[in-house]
């Protein structure tokens, strides 16, 4: 298995403050990689970098052996690159099928050439797409939200309906960042098994920030930890929770409070 994403030595400075301070990772194809650590550890920060929302101050990425260093997401989009938010951007007078149907690019009733000449090509454009969407949101299990407005429905599912963007573009590479936030249990559970499926069955990437470790535990192999804008420690989530480092970094008190690391919400 080769290295999908590989990370070296990535700086990112707002002014005097180093968010993301030397942090260098690989990320294995075909892997489910967590990244957890404290409040302010640069997680989020990372992700935009790689991603291309934030240009980093120093360092490289690569993907797959290519150099991505800076580009913008669009580029990033296209080479199966997609990171996922915090708050789910979905446009919410369409409904949750037309949400995935906007998906693709390079639709050619965008062109305006093509909305003269092309009517069949974009009729049988969209009968695909339709069905394309219709089959994300049976695998997903929210067939029944097909017609409701995005902006209606529960952040549980404006969160899976974001996962089933992924699934209407050849995605490698998933970036996720706190999929679990404000999402109940049961519907938690429906987002995990989808990307385990993603994973197993359609080959996907995916890389998880994520402070619910039951999920983690659940879902990711290796876990990456970072704190202070470095990488701290990776492994198993049991040697991540035995690691005198991470301790610290999340409690700042050593080992005897170990048992406590769970508590924190890390």
């Amino acid at each position: 298995m080769g290295q999908m994403i590989v990370v070296e030595d990535v700086h990112k400075h707002f002014g005097g403050f180093h968010a993301v301070d030397g942090a260098s990772l690989e990320i294995a194809e075909g892997s489910i990689t967590g990244l957890i650590g404290p409040n302010g550890a640069g997680k989020t920060t990372l992700f935009n970098v790689i991603a291309g929302v934030l240009p980093p101050t120093s360092g490289r990425i690569t993907m797959q052996g290519e150099d991505i260093t800076g580009l913008p997401p669009h580029e990033l989009f296209h080479k199966g690159l997609l990171r996922t938010f915090q708050i789910a951007h979905e446009f919410h007078s369409m409904s949750c099928r037309e949400n995935l149907m906007m998906v693709p690019g390079n639709q050619s009733g965008e062109r305006l050439w093509d909305t003269w000449f092309g009517r069949k090509r974009i009729a049988d454009e969209e009968r695909a797409l339709r069905a394309k969407a219709d089959e994300v949101l049976e695998f997903l299990t929210i067939s029944h939200l097909a017609d409701h407005k995005a902006g209606q429905v529960s952040g549980g599912q404006k969160k899976l309906l974001e996962l089933g963007r992924t699934m209407m573009v050849d995605a490698k590479i998933v970036f996720l960042d706190e999929v679990g936030a404000g999402v109940n249990r049961t519907l938690l559970n429906t987002i995990g098994d989808a990307i385990i499926q993603l994973n197993k069955e359609r080959g996907y990437t995916f890389v998880v920030i994520e402070h619910d470790m039951d999920f983690i535990e659940k879902l990711c192999d290796p876990v990456i930890c970072m704190a202070e804008g470095k990488v701290l420690a990776e492994g198993t989530l049991a040697e991540i929770k035995a690691n005198e480092h991470v301790i610290e970094a999340y409690l700042g008190t050593g080992l005897k409070n170990k048992d406590k690391l769970e508590e924190t919400g890390a």
